[in-house]
């Protein structure tokens, strides 16, 4: 049963010591993972207030805490937006209330992103990867190299292929995208690693926020970019990653191909959710999600993500990327 926002508002006020909240306002939609309300103090300050609903959520909300306590005054201060802070918890049942100081700002809707907001997405994206690595290390937060990202990929699309309802076209193109060792030829970086969409908030085509730091890591930089490929508008993709490499430079030469790798196997990601919680209907509309690209992919002439001399298979390519990272 939800909770109200009359019971979280108490919540917090157990939380956060000296809470004086003058109005509350449940926030989300019913069937979410939290229970979270909006609360404003009779200071004029607002604060958010969430208890998860699954253990799954429970987990998530731990490690955003792990990455938000990560993420010290000094961090924060490079970054061209604001990051929520922890303000307090209280028991709830057998879980926990979480109280966050309030980041102003709306969320950003991928169908209707326009250029303005665009660019400041990828430039928002690019002060995140332009963080020292040291800090994430330093909290204990996983570091995933080039070759750990190949691998992965490599037995994502070997699960998603014992289904056996993957096309042979698709198949055929994410190994040969695989087994490119000059893909995976990244410089690691400070990722989100679940970026998309709705984790920015907005004002005035301008980044003010950004919600959702659960996966906090060092890794592949097209992990964060890969979801504005599906963006819908005209040359919206084109200009985030255009306003991204102006801040990074060009420190990863592979970074289109390889998010629009990652960006295709989502598809076989959500084929093997379906596939795991034998959903009929998640299976099915993978495979149509799978065959409209296979049509994309006719229409537009093109077989592979990226046309390399040769490739090779997965230890190979871990062969090949030790040696250059030795050499170097």
């Amino acid at each position: 049963m939800a909770r109200s926002h009359f019971t979280l508002a108490a919540l917090a006020t157990s939380a956060v010591e000296g809470l004086d909240i003058a109005g509350a306002t449940p926030i989300g939609s019913p069937g979410g993972d939290f229970d979270a309300a909006l609360l404003t103090g009779r200071d004029g300050r607002h604060w958010i207030v969430r208890v998860p609903r699954s253990e799954s959520a429970e987990a998530a909300q731990s490690a955003d805490l792990v990455a938000l306590r990560a993420l010290s005054a000094g961090v924060r201060a490079r970054l061209p937006f604001a990051v929520t802070t922890f303000a307090g918890q209280a028991p709830a049942g057998d879980t926990r209330a979480v109280v966050y100081e309030f980041v102003y700002g709306a969320k950003a809707e991928l169908a209707s992103l326009d250029h303005d907001l665009a660019t400041s997405i990828g430039e928002a994206i690019a002060a995140i990867h332009a963080l020292p690595t040291s800090f994430v290390a330093d909290s204990g937060l996983p570091s995933r190299t080039g070759i750990e990202a190949a691998r992965d990929a490599a037995r994502l699309l070997d699960r998603a292929i014992s289904t056996r309802v993957v096309p042979a076209v698709l198949q055929q193109r994410w190994e040969r995208a695989i087994g490119d060792p000059t893909l995976w030829q990244f410089a690691p970086a400070v990722v989100n690693g679940a970026l998309e969409a709705e984790s920015f908030l907005a004002s005035e085509g301008v980044v003010t926020g950004l919600l959702g730091w659960q996966s906090l890591h060092v890794g592949d930089p097209a992990a964060d970019l890969h979801w504005l490929l599906r963006a819908p508008g005209d040359g919206i993709a084109e200009t985030a990653f255009g306003a991204y490499a102006r801040v990074r430079g060009s420190v990863d030469r592979q970074l289109t191909e390889r998010a629009r790798l990652l960006s295709e196997l989502e598809l076989a990601k959500w084929l093997l959710h379906g596939t795991s919680t034998r959903s009929t209907e998640i299976v099915d509309d993978a495979v149509e999600l799978m065959s409209a690209l296979v049509d994309t992919i006719a229409q537009n002439d093109t077989s592979s993500i990226r046309r390399p001399e040769s490739t090779l298979d997965v230890d190979e390519v871990e062969e090949l990327l030790t040696r250059t990272a030795t050499a170097r």
